[in-house]
């Protein structure tokens, strides 16, 4: 008698490749100082075409002294809000060996104060994290010209 596992072909699986590659030296990288820091790098990196019309969520990756790894875009979404799916949100913060995250996101409305929504997912990810040993050093909800700091309110 056959059974299913008799009739698989074991050699059809797939591959799993996890790569990160830096384009830039490691004494060049910017170093994360404060929460202005982690600002000024967030909106010159963020598209100015999409931070007052749609919500984005991104995460900066950071070594172990703080320096930027990458910035990671998470999702995208609507005039009002998006997803974030911390399962993938870990898995580029292994894939690139961090140890620190800052996680962000726009209020296209230009007010950084932050939702239920905000605090719920920035506990869910910080509990994570700490299975994990990376540490979520700060959220910060930003528009062009201004940024609300969970570290800085003591939110975390």
């Amino acid at each position: 008698m056959k059974t299913t596992a008799d009739h698989q072909n074991w050699n059809n699986v797939s591959e799993i490749e996890l790569i990160y590659k830096s384009k830039i030296k490691a004494s060049e990288r910017p170093a994360i100082t404060s929460s202005s820091s982690a600002f000024k790098i967030a909106v010159q990196n963020w598209d100015k075409n999409k931070i007052e019309f749609i919500e984005q969520f991104k995460i900066i990756l950071l070594s172990q002294s703080n320096k930027v790894l990458g910035i990671y875009e998470m999702s995208t979404g609507g005039i009002s809000g998006t997803t974030v799916d911390i399962r993938l949100l870990f898995s580029a913060a292994l894939k690139a060996a961090a140890t620190g995250i800052i996680l962000l996101h726009n209020h296209p409305s230009g007010n950084t104060i932050p939702s239920q929504a905000d605090k719920t997912v920035t506990n869910k990810i910080v509990q994570a994290g700490k299975f994990l040993d990376i540490t979520i050093i700060d959220h910060l909800i930003i528009t062009p010209y201004s940024y609300y700091s969970f570290a800085d309110d003591n939110a975390l």
